[in-house]
């Protein structure tokens, strides 16, 4: 597995978490506060910074234990390395359109904060998700 596979598996996994642990904190609370009750602001803000600083944890640990076994592919890359890069930016990005048009649309409807925060931190959490999703199927499949 090469450099940038190992990157993108790190975020993959560091994203899933996070998205796991702030929707773990905050559904709780929607069978029991009214939407303007809840506290989200604190946990996403959180468990987004938890998932930066895990993604890069990860990948420095698994960076010197790749490197500890072979040296040599530890931190090389190559042009497919970048085109699925590319990719995988494209797709990510797609969903970050999405979430900012999501939430646009809920700012001109005047609807609660909580539901324009979250549309946001889902279209953050799916363009990881699947823009690494999308990386890892091009490396595994072919590109």
């Amino acid at each position: 597995m090469g450099y940038i596979e190992r990157i993108t598996w790190s975020q993959m996994i560091a994203s899933l978490a996070g998205g796991i642990v702030y929707l773990a904190i905050v559904l709780p609370q929607l069978a029991t506060r009214a939407i303007g009750e809840i506290e989200w602001i604190a946990p996403m803000l959180w468990t987004i910074g938890g998932a930066i600083v895990a993604s890069i944890v990860v990948s420095i640990l698994w960076g010197i234990v790749a490197g500890m076994v072979n040296r040599d592919d530890a931190s090389a890359s190559d042009q497919r390395d970048r085109e699925i890069g590319w990719l995988g930016d494209r797709v990510g990005q797609a969903f970050l359109v999405l979430g900012g048009v999501g939430a646009l649309a809920l700012v001109m409807l005047e609807a609660e904060r909580f539901w324009i925060g979250n549309v946001l931190f889902a279209g953050f959490m799916l363009s990881a998700l699947l823009g690494g999703l999308t990386r890892v199927i091009a490396y595994r499949r072919g590109f």
